[in-house]
């Protein structure tokens, strides 16, 4: 199996792109939200980020298929 490093590398340059996306367009609120994100317990940081991965993969799925 050939690993596309060109395509590994532009989908982490796109990831990169999405996470400075909001502290870009909105910064003054970032530091809030990070605070509220951190009193969270780490089951429901869990939930999200598997909410997260989840959509991502179902999205690839819709587009790829």
């Amino acid at each position: 199996m050939q690993i596309d490093w060109k395509l590994v590398l532009t989908a982490l340059g796109l990831a990169f792109v999405f996470e400075g996306l909001p502290y870009f367009l909105w910064a003054e609120k970032m530091p809030r939200v990070l605070l509220q994100l951190a009193t969270r317990p780490p089951m429901m940081l869990r939930m999200l980020g598997m909410t997260a991965m989840l959509g991502g993969l179902l999205l690839i799925y819709l587009v790829r298929s």
